[in-house]
C-alpha cells in the first residue's frame, strides 16, 4: 500500500463534468502542484474511466469513488478491486452518501481491500454510522452530514458533532484516521476542522466547480499544514 500521510485533503471528482477526462487531469496536475508546492498530502478521486490517465500523469495518490466487493468472475459491472489496483488506484472511497452500501457490503469491500495491500476511506452519514465504520478497521472514516454536502455550508459549522463523532471513532479504533467532509470550500473550513481533531478533509464541489481551484486549493492546503 502507498503509505498516506495524514493529516490529508481528498478531493472527489465526482461525475462533475468540469472533473471529466481531460477537464479531471488538469484538476489532477493542479492537485500535485499544490501538494508539491506546500508539502500536503492530497488525494483525488477521479471517475473509474480516468483512473489510468490520472494515476500515469500525476505523482500523488489516486482512489477511486467506489469498488465491489466480489472475486474476480462472472460479476458484470462490478468494479474489481483488482482491475482499479491494476489502473493505479491505490485505495477508495467506501459508502459515499451518494453510493451507500449495507454494513455487510462495506466489511467485504474492508476485508478483500486489507488481503489486497488496498486502502479504505469509509464515508459516515452521521455518529452512529461512524462508530460502526470505525469497528471495521478501514484506514479512514469520513463523516458527512448528508444535508450539507454540496451546500457551501460547512460541517464545521457543527463543531459538537464534529468532536462527538471524532471522539466515537477513535474510541472505537484509535488506528483509525478520523476525516469531516461536506460543505468544506474555504481555507477558514479546513482550519476549524483539524483545530477540532480532524485528520483531514474529504471535499468535492468547493474545489471541482470553483472558478479558482488552484487558488482555493492552495489556501486550504495552507491551511492544513499551519494547523496541523
Amino acid at each position: 500500500m502507498e503509505k498516506i500521510i495524514f493529516p490529508v485533503i481528498i478531493l472527489n471528482f465526482k461525475n462533475y463534468i468540469q472533473s471529466l477526462g481531460e477537464n479531471g487531469l488538469n484538476l489532477a496536475k493542479i492537485a500535485e502542484k499544490v501538494a508539491i508546492e506546500t508539502s500536503t498530502e492530497i488525494i483525488v478521486c477521479p471517475h473509474t474511466t480516468d483512473i489510468r490517465l490520472i494515476s500515469e500523469s500525476v505523482d500523488i495518490p489516486v482512489f477511486s469513488q467506489h469498488v465491489d466487493a466480489n472475486e474476480p468472475g462472472s460479476f458484470t459491472g462490478n468494479n474489481l478491486i483488482e482491475a482499479i489496483i491494476e489502473s493505479g488506484a491505490s485505495g477508495t472511497l467506501v459508502n459515499h452518501s451518494e453510493h451507500r452500501l449495507t454494513l455487510d457490503k462495506i466489511e467485504g469491500i474492508i476485508s478483500r481491500a486489507k488481503n489486497l495491500d488496498f486502502m479504505t476511506c469509509v464515508c459516515s452519514n452521521n455518529l452512529q454510522a461512524s462508530r460502526a465504520a470505525a469497528a471495521l478497521s478501514p484506514e479512514a472514516c469520513a463523516m458527512e452530514p448528508p444535508e450539507l454536502i454540496g451546500s457551501g455550508v460547512s460541517v464545521t459549522t457543527k463543531p459538537e458533532l464534529v468532536e462527538k463523532t471524532i471522539t466515537a471513532i477513535l474510541e472505537m479504533n484509535p488506528n483509525v484516521k478520523p476525516l469531516v467532509g461536506a460543505g468544506v470550500s474555504t481555507a477558514k473550513d479546513v482550519s476549524e476542522a483539524i483545530k477540532l481533531g480532524s485528520r483531514g478533509v474529504l471535499l468535492a464541489s468547493g474545489f471541482v466547480k470553483s472558478k479558482e481551484p488552484q487558488e482555493v486549493l492552495f489556501e486550504m492546503a495552507k491551511a492544513l499544514s499551519e494547523n496541523n
